[in-house]
C-alpha cells in the first residue's frame, strides 16, 4: 500500500466524523476573506510574479522571522540576494520549522497551488523553485487565477483614508466574479503622538480638499473621506491598537490638544489617550451612520527592535504578544456607543491567548438581539493564527459565548498563496466538532452539526457583511 503524502486528503482529521464533516460540509464552500492586506493593485492589474519568490516570500515577514532565528544572513531575507538565493535560505530553512504553523502552511501551500507534495528542504529547493517559477509565469496562475483557485468570492484589502481607491473602482467596473471591496483604516490619524502625524494631516487635508487646522477640522476631513469609501462601495472599517483607549476629555479640551500638536508642541500622556478616545468615538458613530462593520486588532506589541527599525521600517518581523490591560476600557467604549445607540456590528481581535476568554466574554455585553453575532468574536490572528490557537479561540468562543454565529476565518495576510489558510481553519474546526462526536460531547447528528460547520466556514459571514455594495 503507497504511503500517504505529509498533506493528504484527510490531514489534521483525526476520525471518520470529522474527515465526514470536512469533505461533505466545509471543503467546497467558497471564501469570503473579509480582512487582508493584500495589493489591490496587483489584483485589479492581474499581476503576474516571475518567481516563487516574488509571490511567496518578498513581504513575508513570518518567513523572515523564521529565517533569522535559524541564522540566515540578511541578504538573503531582505537583502540583495537573488531571488533564487533567497528560496534556497527559505527551503534550507522549512525543515527547521518542525511544529511551527510555517511547516504546515508551506507544505499546504505548495500542495494547493502547485500539486507539490514533496517535504522542501534544501536538496530539493532548485527543482521546485524552478518548476513553480515556471508555472508563476503564466496566465494561469496570475493573481485572480490564484485566488479563483481557492474558490475566493470576496476579497477585502486594507486602506489608509488618504488612498484613492482607484484600483478598487477599476475592479468594480469589471464583471470578474471577484468582489475586491476595502476596509477604510484610520490609525495615522488617531496617532497624535507620532512624530510624523502634522505631516499626515497635511496630506489628508490635500485629498479632502480642504484645510485642517482644528479638531472639527480633522473630523469633517474624515467624514469626507468615510463618505468617498461609503460611495466606492466600503463595508469595513479596521483598527490595529495595542487597546481600546478611554481617557474623556470636554470638547474644548480636545480642540486644545489638537491645536497643541499642531503648533508643534510635546503632549503628555493623558492629552495623548483623549485625543484617541474622542477620534475613535466619533468614528465609531460615523462607520455606525454608514451601516458599517468596525474591526479592532488589539495586543500586538510592536517594533520591539529599534535597531533593525531604523534600518528595514515597520512591518519586517519585530512585533510580537503584548500584556496591555483590555478588558475595563473596552468596555467604557462599546458602552459609551451602546448608550447612544450607536454601536455598530464589531468584530474584536487579541493577540494574547491569555485574554481569549476576556473578549470572548466582552462580546456578549453587547450583543442586544439586533442581529445575530452582532458583536464578534474575531477569529485566531497572528501568532495565534496555528492550530492551537485557532482551538483555544474556538473553545473560548463556544465555552462563554455561541460558535453558532460565528463569521469564521481570515487570511489578514500579504501573500497571494497564503489562502489554504482557510482550509487549516476549516480541517481545524471540523475536527474539534468530529473529536467531540466520537467522545459523545455533541449528538451524531450530521444535520444539525453539518449545518453549523457551512455556517462558520461561509454563511455566517455572507450574512453579516453587506457586500451588495461592491455589485
Amino acid at each position: 500500500m503507497m504511503e500517504k503524502t505529509f498533506i493528504h486528503k484527510d490531514f489534521l482529521l483525526q476520525n471518520s466524523f470529522a474527515e465526514e464533516l470536512y469533505h461533505n460540509y466545509a471543503k467546497d464552500l467558497p471564501i469570503i476573506d473579509y480582512h487582508c492586506h493584500l495589493s489591490p493593485e496587483d489584483i485589479a492589474t492581474n499581476r503576474i510574479f516571475n518567481t516563487i519568490t516574488e509571490a511567496w516570500i518578498h513581504g513575508d515577514h513570518y518567513k523572515w522571522r523564521a529565517m533569522r532565528t535559524v541564522g540566515i544572513s540578511e541578504q538573503y531575507i531582505t537583502g540583495n540576494a537573488s531571488d533564487e538565493e533567497k528560496f534556497q535560505a527559505w527551503s534550507k530553512t522549512v525543515p527547521q520549522t518542525i511544529r511551527n504553523p510555517l511547516y504546515h502552511w508551506t507544505h499546504l501551500e505548495l500542495a494547493r497551488y502547485f500539486d507539490e507534495f514533496d517535504l522542501l528542504n534544501g536538496k530539493n529547493a532548485q527543482t521546485i523553485y524552478r518548476s513553480t517559477s515556471e508555472r508563476l509565469r503564466s496566465n494561469d496562475f496570475s493573481c485572480r487565477s490564484l485566488l479563483s483557485k481557492m474558490k475566493v468570492e470576496v476579497v477585502c484589502t486594507t486602506e489608509d483614508p488618504t488612498d484613492s481607491l482607484e484600483y478598487h473602482q477599476k475592479m468594480a467596473k469589471e464583471n470578474s466574479g471577484l468582489l475586491m471591496g476595502t476596509s477604510f483604516r484610520p490609525d495615522k490619524a488617531l496617532l497624535i503622538g507620532s512624530g510624523d502625524f502634522n505631516s499626515y494631516i497635511d496630506d489628508l487635508a490635500k485629498v479632502a480638499d480642504m484645510d485642517i487646522s482644528t479638531y472639527d477640522d480633522l473630523c469633517e476631513a474624515l467624514a469626507k473621506r468615510i463618505a468617498y469609501f461609503d460611495a466606492n462601495g466600503c463595508t469595513l472599517s479596521d483598527h490595529g491598537l495595542e487597546n481600546i483607549p478611554f481617557e474623556e476629555a470636554s470638547p474644548t479640551e480636545i480642540a486644545n490638544i489638537f491645536a497643541k500638536k499642531r503648533s508643534g508642541k510635546q503632549l503628555d500622556g493623558k492629552e495623548i489617550k483623549q485625543f484617541k478616545t474622542a477620534l475613535l468615538l466619533f468614528l465609531s458613530e460615523m462607520y455606525n451612520d454608514y451601516g458599517w462593520v468596525q474591526q479592532f486588532h488589539l495586543g500586538p506589541l510592536r517594533n520591539n527592535n529599534t535597531r533593525m527599525l531604523k534600518i528595514l521600517g515597520p512591518d519586517t518581523g519585530w512585533d510580537s504578544i503584548g500584556d496591555f490591560s483590555q478588558a475595563r476600557n473596552l468596555s467604557r467604549f462599546l458602552d459609551a456607543l451602546d448608550s447612544k445607540n450607536k454601536l455598530t456590528k464589531t468584530i474584536l481581535y487579541n493577540s494574547n491567548p491569555a485574554d481569549n476568554e476576556v473578549f470572548a466574554a466582552m462580546v456578549g455585553n453587547f450583543n442586544d438581539g439586533s442581529i445575530k453575532g452582532k458583536v464578534q468574536y474575531g477569529s485566531g490572528w497572528w501568532f495565534l493564527d496555528q492550530k492551537d490557537g485557532i482551538t483555544k479561540q474556538l473553545n473560548a468562543l463556544s465555552n462563554v459565548g455561541f460558535i453558532s454565529c460565528f463569521v469564521g476565518m481570515l487570511t489578514d495576510s500579504r501573500s497571494f498563496l497564503s489562502f489554504p489558510r482557510h482550509e487549516y481553519f476549516r480541517r481545524v474546526l471540523c475536527n474539534l466538532f468530529g473529536e467531540e462526536i466520537q467522545n459523545g460531547e455533541l449528538p451524531n447528528d450530521m444535520e444539525l452539526i453539518g449545518k453549523t460547520i457551512r455556517d462558520i466556514c461561509y454563511f455566517n459571514a455572507k450574512e453579516y457583511f453587506d457586500f451588495k455594495k461592491y455589485k
